[in-house]
């Protein structure tokens, strides 16, 4: 990718991409490369203007280096990500803004007075038309009070008036759709499931294949770590699956051949063979989706109890509007109460606020669902978080090492990076992480990795049995005990402990490795 280097300063760059016309895809491929980088901290594109900001951390050369090597076609964006980026909704709604502006002014600056009369009567027919039916209703509200303000204005040939106060009313209208779309929007690319290949089972072989290629009836393997794409049933393997994307529910749900799994929610432990019964928008985990888009509950009770005081204080404006013309016999100064108690201004203040809370937050990486819910944080004063991994960065890593025979610590850590390699657990990764920083280096040395789900790992070395996991899988179910001598060190049961046999037959002869995460050396 050509660029110029506009601005610079320490760990701050601005570049100008050379090309002719930025689209909103490619402004998203170029932010998502950016962010999936580690150097860059922060990072905004400018599709407008072709303009890129980025903060980084380190070494200025290889922010160049990472920008050369840029390629729109060679970035492998997540699905969902540029249908909901958001990016395209801001700049559409910028320009209905920018576009109501500039047609108010062109009609009352540049139309003849007979031809803008004409226009502003039509547009009013449809406030007019409000206010009746609200009448009807038996209700005097809102409506009523901008039916009679227009009206008025019309009747005294006052066609400007009539026109401000349209205009004010449709730029509220603007602010509030564009509001509670920005807090869908916000939603959807939070809950966006961001997988775009699956395994398919082929003639009893595993095929990395496209989402886009699956159908209902297809099977797709989903091993341990990863997000299950769609809803479907168990054909083959027990797992441990985490639905709180759906339920809620924190625990880890069992799930065995003939049990129903769905599109969102994430494999803990095991491999599943799922038949696809549902792709797509039909998914439980989209209806969740669309759902809270069509819903009109994502306003704040301010933005509620605004538009309820506006309706409350109709009826005295009327009544004002009225006693004025009545003391006065002066029109102007009747319709004047009407215009200076006109219930536009909470209607604007309102949607505008929460547009710019939701805005900031999204600054700082949080999604906020509608306004109702930065109103409930505003007034809370206590938060209590119910799971670890809220508060805590959910990333173990190896305290200590312990050799209980002849083999060093390094050694034994290295079979342990052997065995759990294969499998993308936290656990796991914090071993192999382990050994990647020693440089322990290592071949495979065993037979094939039997896993256990909820439990750990089983294979052989040579003669030798090895088996890594929980306490509950070494010692209750395996029968191991721990040598004479070194029964004084504390063993927790989130340890990850390693036994390895001299031979299979010979059960009392053996070696221990205990490594315990970081995160539950409390214990």
């Amino acid at each position: 990718m050509k660029f110029i280097i506009k601005h610079e300063a320490r760990g701050r760059m601005r570049i100008h991409l050379v090309q002719y016309r930025m689209s909103y895809a490619q402004a998203d491929l170029l932010l998502y490369y950016l962010h999936t980088q580690p150097q860059v901290k922060e990072a905004k594109v400018y599709e407008r203007t072709g303009d890129a900001v980025i903060v980084y951390t380190g070494d200025r050369q290889q922010i160049i280096d990472l920008l050369l090597a840029f390629a729109y076609e060679e970035v492998k964006a997540p699905k969902g990500l540029l249908e909901n980026s958001g990016r395209a909704l801001n700049a559409d709604y910028q320009e209905k803004l920018v576009g109501h502006v500039v047609k108010h002014y062109a009609i009352k600056w540049l139309l003849p007075l007979p031809i803008r009369s004409c226009y502003v009567i039509w547009q009013s027919l449809k406030y007019i038309k409000e206010g009746v039916k609200t009448l009807l209703k038996g209700k005097i509200e809102v409506p009523v009070l901008d039916a009679t303000a227009i009206t008025v204005s019309i009747l005294r040939n006052d066609t400007n008036t009539a026109g401000s106060i349209m205009f004010l009313l449709g730029f509220g209208e603007l602010l509030e759709e564009w509001t509670h779309k920005k807090s869908i929007d916000n939603l959807a690319r939070s809950l966006s499931l961001h997988v775009t290949k699956a395994w398919k089972k082929v003639d009893g072989t595993e095929v990395l294949v496209s989402v886009d290629e699956i159908e209902t009836g297809d099977q797709v393997v989903v091993h341990m770590g990863n997000v299950i794409p769609f809803d479907g049933v168990v054909a083959e393997g027990e797992a441990l699956v985490n639905q709180a994307s759906l339920t809620g529910e924190s625990t880890a749900v069992r799930k065995a051949v003939g049990a129903s799994v769905y599109a969102g929610t994430v494999m803990e432990e095991g491999t599943l063979t799922i038949t696809v019964s549902k792709v797509g928008s039909d998914s439980k985990f989209e209806k969740i989706v669309k759902m809270i888009e069509e819903s009109e509950k994502m306003k704040s009770n301010v933005e509620g109890k605004a538009a309820h005081l506006a309706d409350k204080l109709v009826p005295y404006s009327l009544g004002g509007t009225v006693l004025t013309y009545l003391l006065t016999r002066n029109a102007t100064k009747a319709l004047s109460i009407l215009m200076v108690d006109f219930s536009c201004a909470l209607k604007l203040a309102m949607p505008i606020s929460v547009l710019s809370a939701i805005r900031e937050a999204s600054s700082h990486h949080i999604t906020v669902k509608g306004g109702k819910f930065l109103e409930a944080m505003a007034e809370a004063d206590t938060i209590v978080f119910d799971k670890t991994g809220t508060l805590t960065k959910a990333c173990p890593t190896v305290a200590t090492v312990v050799s209980f025979c002849e083999k060093t610590p390094d050694e034994l850590l290295r079979i342990a990076a052997c065995l759990e390699e294969h499998f993308p657990h936290s656990m796991a990764k914090a071993v192999v992480d382990a050994a990647t920083q020693k440089n322990l280096l290592h071949e495979e040395m065993h037979s094939k990795p039997d896993y256990v789900v909820a439990h750990g790992i089983a294979s052989t070395i040579g003669e030798k049995r090895v088996v890594i996991g929980s306490y509950h899988f070494v010692f209750e179910d395996e029968k191991c005990i721990i040598p004479e001598g070194k029964n004084c060190l504390t063993i927790c049961r989130c340890s990850i402990l390693i036994y390895i046999w001299r031979s299979t037959v010979n059960w009392q002869q053996r070696s221990v490795l205990k490594i315990r995460s970081a995160q539950r050396q409390s214990l």
